[in-house]
């Protein structure tokens, strides 16, 4: 569980260091702190190219989390399947897809009311 004194932009931080790390594709955030019930107050989405891609930036972003912020994800899941991995930090939720199955469930339209921010990677 994340302890209070790490922060949001810090972990989202690490988070977008662990995704590039393994190339993952299109990092978006989306800030959900001015929708209201909101069950966290961001999303962070990518996706990968295949079930070892998708399950490499889930393990990439487990390390750096784990090594920089001494953290861990309160709950994961769908490793087993590597179509669609859910971590939940708690003020920060990672969504990592398969591309097919990001275009389908659509979060970025769904949550259409939260400010996106698109990460612009160098690769």
């Amino acid at each position: 569980m994340i302890k209070e004194n790490v922060s949001a932009d810090a972990l989202i931080a690490q988070i977008v260091a662990g995704i590039e790390d393994v190339k993952g594709k299109d990092i978006t955030i989306l800030d959900l702190r001015e929708i209201e019930n909101t069950v966290t107050s961001y999303f962070v989405i990518c996706n990968g190219s295949s079930n070892t891609q998708v399950n490499a930036i889930s393990n990439s972003i487990q390390r750096k989390v784990s090594k920089e912020l001494q953290e861990n994800a309160w709950h994961i899941e769908g490793e087993n399947q590597g179509e669609w991995v859910l971590m939940d930090y708690v003020n920060v939720v990672v969504h990592v897809f398969q591309q097919q199955i990001r275009e389908y469930y659509d979060l970025e339209e769904l949550w259409g009311d939260a400010k996106i921010t698109v990460i612009e990677s160098a690769y």
